[in-house]
């Protein structure tokens, strides 16, 4: 029996032209969108598992510290944008050698944070869930949860950056069965250590990670079997001193960046509490409606960050330019179906996630805020995605905190006027000005970086 040999290590020949289509594009954004949307299918059947055991407390338990660690994580999803970036770039300039050394020093940095949150996880399982509210049981049922699954810290992490360089690379089927294996592996352990077995919150949380010990086995594996040795590391790539400290500082800006996308969400939770416990429920049923848009803004971003980080490295301005219209057309058409969607369908969709009455009412009566964000939303997502892949990470930090500034100027301008409608409001000028602000700075930019390569 004749057995396959894995492919050779592909090279990459400079100076070639990049064809930027919308094939291309959804290449990337379909797989990711679909990507994205199992994870909340992960969420569901956790608490699906530990709602089965019969106690509040165990499912308020899990809640808290599935939010701490969406908080912790989602904090350092820089690993992964800006190992798409860096290796779009260097495959852009033909450069496999410093591809690889990308992508082991986003290795090297995902493991270094991942033992600091080992060092740390005393710390995070005695006093995360209390800095959270929960005591007694609920306390018990969380610290559980978190002891078991802070252990996949620095696997979870390596994960980052495996889906990272695949995307980079522009391998978007290879992100979305990796993210598949990820959830589903996760999903069919959660069910069997959880409820067959019986270890409740504590099989759901070894299920986690099982599934993202499986996955980082599958990436690395798929990266030996298909670069064989061009994949190894080599020391004084990795340790090369100038862009250890390029890639800490795209990632310090980006990690700036979610803090303050964070700062704004939290400001509107915390504001919202303050009108009443019926509409800090309906802003919560509403906010799944800005959720279910951003997984594919989501994945049309990565798709401008892979195909702008390769044309930014290959010097390429019509690409780019492509691109850019290319990522924007398909943001634009797909919010304003989002929109329409949402406005013809919305009150059905909130009858289906709650039935209170009171809490039903008051969502409908902000609908069109909700359906409104897909719509504000669209450039932001598409922008960062640009400015990530061309690795314009400080004009993306500033204009970020801007635009923190301008939404925080609205909140305290019109919620005291308009109360929930205000902080609505206040949220769709975030997100527009975001976009906008970015978008301004383009032309700017793409003139410097593309006239440095003349």
């Amino acid at each position: 029996m004749q057995t396959s040999s894995p492919p050779p290590a592909s090279r990459i020949p400079a100076f070639r032209t990049i064809a930027v289509t919308h094939r291309t594009v959804l290449a990337i954004a379909v797989p990711m969108t679909l990507g994205f949307v199992t994870t909340p299918l992960l969420g569901l059947t956790d608490t699906a598992v530990v709602g089965r055991s019969g106690s509040a407390e165990a499912l308020a338990g899990l809640a808290i510290a599935a939010a701490l660690f969406d908080l912790m994580f989602a904090s350092l999803n820089f690993l992964r944008a800006s190992t798409t970036a860096l290796v779009a770039q260097a495959q852009g300039r033909g450069d496999p050698a410093e591809l690889f050394a990308v992508f082991w020093r986003s290795i090297l940095l995902s493991l270094g944070f991942g033992f600091a949150i080992l060092l740390l996880s005393p710390l995070i399982v005695g006093g995360g869930p209390a800095l959270m509210g929960a005591d007694g049981q609920v306390q018990s049922a969380a610290a559980t949860y978190i002891g078991i699954r802070i252990l996949a810290a620095p696997v979870t992490l390596s994960n980052f950056t495996l889906l990272g360089f695949v995307l980079g690379r522009g391998l978007g089927t290879v992100g979305l069965s990796l993210q598949i294996l990820l959830n589903g592996v996760n999903i069919v352990m959660s069910i069997l250590l959880g409820i067959t077995f019986g270890y409740g919150i504590a099989g759901v949380a070894w299920g986690t990670v099982i599934g993202e010990t499986v996955a980082m086995l599958a990436g690395f594996g798929f990266l030996a079997w298909r670069y064989g040795a061009a994949a190894q590391p080599r020391l004084a790539m990795i340790l090369d001193k100038a862009k250890m400290m390029a890639l800490f500082r795209l990632n310090r800006d980006i990690l700036i960046r979610t803090f303050s996308l964070i700062t704004a969400f939290t400001v509107m939770t915390r504001i919202g509490a303050g009108f009443g416990a019926v509409t800090l429920a309906a802003n919560a049923v509403l906010m799944n409606f800005f959720m279910i848009a951003s997984f594919y803004l989501d994945g049309m971003a990565t798709a401008a960050e892979q195909i702008t980080g390769e044309a930014v490295g290959a010097r390429q301005r019509p690409a780019f330019e492509r691109a850019v219209k290319l990522t924007g057309l398909w943001s634009l058409a797909l919010a304003l179906a989002s929109l329409g969607f949402f406005l013809v369908f919305g009150d059905a969709i909130i009858g289906f996630i709650t039935t209170a009455g009171d809490v039903r009412a008051a969502a409908e009566t902000y609908l069109p805020y909700a359906a409104l964000t897909a719509l504000t939303g669209a450039l932001a997502f598409q922008m960062d995605g640009v400015f990530i892949g061309a690795t314009w990470s400080v004009e993306m930090r500033n204009m970020m905190i801007v635009a923190l500034a301008g939404y925080l100027a609205t909140v305290a301008a019109l919620t005291p006027i308009l109360g929930n409608h205000g902080l609505w409001i206040a949220l769709n000028v975030f997100l527009a000005l975001r976009g906008i602000l970015l978008l301004l700075r383009l032309k700017t930019k793409a003139d410097q970086t593309f006239a440095e390569s003349q």
